[in-house]
């Protein structure tokens, strides 16, 4: 199995929709990206302590690419926005790829390229891409919070 990371805005529905592709074995939500030990959803909320909200999958690179997940991350939010998703507003809520090895980072700058030029985004792409760090565990109630409670999010 090989993990990838990625924030694309409330982390509810990022993991709901990385969860129905054939390949991601398993995930969890939590908080990556930032400066503070162990924070929790309040902390991370505040804007204070640089982290997003992210999703950590693990993955069969026999059953899905990693280009595969990319391309569903590109679809799944707008990378045009600074600080928000839909009606999430703060930065906790960026577009962001955290790489796990030389290959994806290769492979997410080409993909981030291969989207600026597509013509598809009507403004500048503003994803950052940086080496996955420290991943930090959301709250046992952020878990799979659509699939156990229903609703739906933003994307």
């Amino acid at each position: 199995m090989e993990l990838a990371t990625f924030a694309a805005g409330c982390f509810w529905g990022v993991e709901a929709q990385f969860r129905r592709i054939e390949g991601v074995v398993d995930s969890e939500v939590g908080y990556t990206g930032g400066s503070l030990e162990a924070p929790g959803y309040r902390e991370v909320c505040s804007g204070r302590t640089g982290h997003a909200e992210a999703v950590q999958l693990r993955f069969d690179p026999q059953r899905i690419r990693y280009s595969d997940l990319l391309e569903a991350f590109w679809a799944m939010h707008d990378p045009t926005q600074i600080g928000r998703q839909g009606p999430d507003v703060g930065s906790q809520y960026r577009s962001a790829i955290f790489t796990h090895d030389q290959e994806q980072l290769r492979q997410a700058q080409q993909s981030l390229a291969e989207q600026q030029a597509s013509g598809r985004w009507k403004a500048p792409i503003v994803t950052v891409i940086e080496a996955a760090g420290t991943f930090w565990r959301a709250e046992e109630y952020h878990q799979r919070y659509l699939e156990r409670n229903g609703g739906s999010c933003h994307l």
